[in-house]
């Protein structure tokens, strides 16, 4: 009698880092096409970073901020040279690149939460911002947070709580589905998504994570396919649009954050580890972006609508 065997798995290796600036909290990599451009954000210590992919990793540049920031997005009709859209402590703002000032666009609530910041994010095909907001650094953690909706007013609507870490946001190549990870409960759920009015329905489970570690940020390719990062695990999850493991990165720090596409290459982000969590060549390595050719191209964003 014959039995079946599990499905094997694509598997790639990664060894050395792309760039490493010793980010305590690496997050939010997003692709700026104009400048050909990586962005990310160092949730932690307050920086918004990017490097030009012509230039190469000499080419990186350091916005000190005074507030968290911890996702980034291009704004319709508005060059990303000059301002993006940001998410920071109480809510969502706007980011002049060239004087590094920003100005509040809309706030979590109508008192502002001193306990929360904001998390991951991006933007829907209704160019709306959903972000999620958790617990800040340095207090103790609770399942306080929301999943945040920005559709063009002052205040957000709460579309989800109580959340302890709300994380990666994505939608399916037809826009149909919407995914949605709260990395403490080590599932990403999935929601039929209106193209017509952006509402959503039927919630369901689309992927239970059985490892040890936490499910993080992900971005979609254009087959379907979600490319999870896990925090705790050394690796990036491809999961397929039936929510089955299909493939993996492995990598040389614990503490994977989040995903980028660049044209088929996909740019990783991490965060530093904590004194005995593992190997000292690990944690050497713990908070740098590294990059890896996965023969596939990921789905551009979608450009947040900026109201006046």
């Amino acid at each position: 009698m014959s039995t079946l065997s599990e499905p094997t798995l694509q598997e790639w290796h990664v060894t050395e880092p792309y760039l490493h600036l010793q980010s305590a909290l690496g997050e939010g990599p997003y692709y700026e096409a104009e400048t050909n451009s990586l962005r990310f954000v160092d949730i932690k210590k307050k920086r918004l970073h990017w490097v030009n992919l012509d230039a190469g990793p000499a080419s990186a540049t350091t916005v000190q901020l005074d507030t968290p920031v911890t996702v980034t997005a291009n704004i319709e009709g508005v060059d990303p040279r000059e301002r993006i859209l940001i998410g920071v402590k109480y809510g969502i703002a706007v980011l002049d690149r060239r004087t590094g000032l920003y100005e509040y666009v809309a706030r979590f609530s109508e008192g502002d939460n001193e306990r929360l910041r904001s998390n991951d994010g991006a933007a829907d095909p209704h160019g709306r911002f959903w972000l999620g907001s958790m617990t800040d650094v340095g207090l103790d953690l609770r399942p306080e947070g929301h999943v945040n909706l920005f559709s063009g007013g002052p205040v957000a609507q709460s579309m989800r709580h109580p959340v302890e870490i709300p994380n990666g946001i994505g939608w399916s190549p037809d826009n149909k589905t919407m995914y949605f990870t709260p990395s403490t409960e080590r599932t990403v759920y999935a929601w039929d998504y209106s193209v017509e009015d952006g509402n959503l329905s039927n919630e369901r489970v689309f992927y239970r994570h059985e490892g040890p570690g936490e499910p993080d940020g992900f971005r979609i390719d254009k087959e379907g396919n979600l490319w999870h990062a896990v925090y705790g695990e050394s690796r990036v999850l491809k999961i397929s649009p039936e929510g089955k493991l299909v493939g993996q990165i492995k990598l040389p720090t614990h503490n994977i954050t989040c995903t980028q596409f660049i044209g088929t290459e996909l740019f990783i982000t991490s965060a530093s580890m904590e004194k005995g969590e593992g190997s000292d060549e690990a944690a050497e390595l713990g908070g740098a972006v590294f990059r890896i050719d996965v023969g596939v191209r990921g789905l551009e964003p979608f450009l947040f609508k900026l109201h006046s």
